[in-house]
Formats: C-alpha cells, sequence, structure tokens
C-alpha cells in the first residue's frame, strides 16, 4: 500500500479549495488529466486533481485536489483525502 501524503495546506481559491498534499515547486510539470477527473467526480460532483512530475524522475503524483467552496472547507479536506486515497493506493 502506498504512503498517502498529508495535507500541506488548504487555499481558498474563487470557485475551489485547493487543497495541497505536495508543495507545486518539487514538481517539474504539472497537469489536470482527465482520467484523475473521472477520480475524484466519483467522490466530489466537479472535483479536480492536479497531478506533477516529479523533478529527475517519471514518476508523477497527486499534488493537489479542487473541491467546490460550496462543499465547506472541512468537508473539502475529507473529500480530498478519499481521492488521493483512491488514486494512490
Amino acid at each position: 500500500m502506498a504512503d498517502v501524503p498529508d495535507i500541506n495546506t488548504v487555499g481558498e481559491g474563487d470557485d475551489y479549495y485547493h487543497v495541497e498534499f505536495r508543495d507545486e515547486d518539487a514538481f517539474d510539470t504539472i497537469r489536470t488529466p482527465d482520467w484523475a477527473e473521472n477520480a475524484a467526480q466519483s467522490v466530489s460532483e466537479s472535483a479536480k486533481v492536479r497531478t506533477g512530475q516529479l523533478e529527475d524522475s517519471d514518476d508523477w503524483k497527486v499534488e493537489s485536489v479542487l473541491i467546490k467552496k460550496s462543499a465547506g472547507k472541512e468537508t473539502a479536506r475529507d473529500q480530498a483525502k478519499d481521492i488521493i486515497e483512491k488514486i494512490e493506493t
């Protein structure tokens, strides 16, 4: 079983809470892939997942999960944890 990272921060955007698991500076490239969005939306409608390619590596990891603000901050944290567990385990 893969180690699921702890939440670093929860930022507030215009429409989404940005639940960050890993520092975006650790990645060479960050994308929002369709396959991850499909997995995320099975937990939370309109959720998005930002994945990043680690520097000097071929590995891709979840950088952050975006949850609609209408969910509320605590629910956003809980749903983001559920999403990353679903994707990375």
